[in-house]
């Protein structure tokens, strides 16, 4: 079971709710260590003067900020006078329709638990009331020194909290990014096309049909290594598609993704046939007109219908 990096309470209108909060992700990127080439020696970083090149110590050491006229020196116990205090509470200020919020403003995601067997009815409360009215909670909090804004909002069975951006932090596209095209370039042919492979690549969210296949070949890297295996390089990337042969490449995407679905659903009904009985395969059986079907075992009815199915 996981510990609370914070404790708290959560305010809600004049209800006081004792909380804890729980990292909701985990960071499971690869992560290496530095060594000197040809040896097992750690490489380690030290703070230096940039002018002097000597170490220094922590003690000594202070934050600045630079201006245009150069740097802006402060002091640890003027941060720590102006810090938001340590404050244990998570202040609902407004609810809001969570589809009003842009998921650029989604920082990082933790849960809420309660903190005492008293707790949970309140806990639950609060839970079930913003999801029965669809909306968010727009809330602030200080952790670890900073202030945070934050988003809860309820799941099946837990509150989730997004720390937020604030306002002044989220760019806009159209002040950062250059060649933005405007609305309606494409013609409506080609508009029409990219539905349709849009539709025919449409499913079902399942976050487990995907996995970080880097860190995979990392794993595999470092396990041939340590077994002096040969180590295969990555195949190319797919280039570009060129903007001449965009209507092109449309429709051959739309052919393939079709293809692609109806090969996936054909796998899907044929797996179902092991979870079969033998007189629902005897059915099959008969609808597909297998010949000899009286007599055989239930794998071998198992075989024919799959058989007789491919065949169709």
């Amino acid at each position: 079971m996981a510990r609370s990096m914070w404790t708290g309470s959560l305010s809600f209108g004049l209800v006081s709710i004792p909380v804890g909060l729980y990292a909701g992700t985990v960071d499971r990127r690869p992560r290496f260590h530095q060594f000197e080439r040809g040896t097992a020696d750690r490489v380690r970083n030290k703070r230096v003067n940039e002018r002097t090149g000597e170490e220094v110590a922590y003690e000594d050491m202070v934050k600045g900020t630079e201006v245009a006229d150069g740097y802006v020196i402060i002091e640890p116990e003027e941060l720590e006078a102006i810090a938001p205090g340590r404050s244990r509470l998570i202040e609902i200020h407004q609810f809001v329709d969570g589809g009003e919020i842009d998921p650029t403003y989604y920082r990082r995601t933790y849960f809420l638990a309660p903190n005492s067997d008293e707790a949970v009815k309140s806990y639950g409360l609060l839970r079930d009331a913003l999801a029965e009215a669809g909306r968010v909670a727009i809330a602030s909090f200080v952790m670890r020194g900073q202030q945070y804004l934050g988003a809860i909002r309820a799941t099946a069975d837990a509150l989730v909290l997004e720390t937020l951006y604030y306002a002044d932090e989220v760019r806009v596209a159209s002040d950062e990014v250059p060649r933005l095209p405007e609305r309606g370039v494409a013609t409506k042919k080609e508009r029409n096309t990219a539905i349709q492979l849009i539709d025919s690549m449409t499913d079902t969210w399942q976050p487990a049909d995907y996995t970080d296949s880097y860190r995979e070949r990392v794993d595999e890297l470092v396990g041939a290594k340590r077994s002096g295996e040969e180590v295969v390089a990555e195949g190319e990337p797919p280039t570009s598609t060129n903007v001449v042969d965009l209507m092109d490449a449309l429709q051959r995407s739309v052919s393939r993704a079709r293809g692609e679905k109806a090969a996936a659903a054909e796998a899907d009904r044929q797996d179902d046939l092991a979870g079969m009985r033998k007189n629902d395969l005897d059915d099959l059986a008969r609808e597909l007109e297998v010949s000899g079907r009286s007599r055989m075992k239930r794998d071998e009815l198992e075989r024919a219908v799959r058989d007789a199915r491919a065949a169709a």
